[in-house]
């Protein structure tokens, strides 16, 4: 088969275009301080950040794993117009602006919003500013990722695996549990696996619901922010570490959404 050739004003586009991407990175990496990293990485401030976007990324991912494979199964078994709202409104969050949906979760979740009020009133329970509000909002943020990444895996099932199961005599969960979940296996790893990475990069909603408190709802974006104003060669170093990791999730899952043989 004759490969088409690409003209060289084409070229030179994509030449620009990937120079864009890159330029960026190679700034990062070229202007690193990179004899200071050790300690810099290694310093309490550091390491109490990593910790904590781990322990938050980690128990969102969870969150979006036990609300969000239900969810893809609502989404992949509807259709007409109930299945284009839903999924309206379960993928909103990705294009709505993370500091428009910090906002929103304030006022559901606030001392006086429509949930919130009730929880602090009647039990004296206050979710802005605290580790959970953290967690929340990076699963009001990444929870997408997975369940469009599942659902499109239970749409590409073949039926008459579940008809045969039920042949046999199993019920709804029997099935959902011994053959759907399986089958599914590969779409819900690289959907836990895209909504951690985007639950641990989260900053816009975090900082507007959660705040920005040491120990407790820093993570690693808002560290990076911070540093950024008074210790710029931290914010750099930091940046790295994120970095590292979104070039390793890019290989771990390279055979999915890369396309390499």
């Amino acid at each position: 088969m004759t490969q088409l050739r690409v003209p060289a004003a084409l070229v030179a586009l994509a030449g620009l275009g990937l120079l864009f991407f890159l330029l960026p990175l190679a700034g990062l990496i070229v202007r690193a301080p990179w004899n200071q990293a050790a300690a810099s990485i290694g310093s309490a401030e550091t390491v109490t950040a990593l910790e904590l976007s781990f322990f938050c990324s980690v128990t969102a991912t969870a969150i979006a794993l036990v609300l969000g494979i239900p969810l893809a199964l609502v989404l992949s078994r509807t259709s007409g117009t109930l299945r284009s709202v839903l999924r309206a409104l379960t993928t909103l969050p990705m294009v709505l602006p993370p500091v428009v949906g910090g906002v929103a979760l304030l006022l559901a979740f606030g001392r006086t919003g429509l949930v919130g009020s009730f929880l602090y009133q009647g039990f004296g329970i206050q979710i802005p500013f605290t580790t959970a509000a953290a967690v929340m909002a990076e699963t009001f943020v990444a929870m997408p990722f997975l369940v469009i990444a599942v659902e499109g895996g239970m749409r590409s099932l073949d039926p008459r695996y579940e008809e045969a199961a039920r042949a046999l005599g199993a019920r709804g969960w029997m099935v959902f549990a011994r053959v759907t979940l399986p089958l599914l296996r590969p779409a819900i790893s690289s959907g836990a696996v895209l909504c951690w990475a985007r639950a641990l990069g989260e900053f816009g909603a975090t900082i507007t619901f959660a705040g920005n408190f040491p120990g407790r709802t820093q993570t690693v974006p808002i560290a990076v922010y911070i540093a950024l104003e008074t210790h710029p060669d931290s914010a750099i170093l930091l940046s790295l570490v994120l970095l590292a990791v979104s070039v390793a999730i890019l290989v771990a899952m390279r055979d999915r959404w890369l396309g390499a043989p």
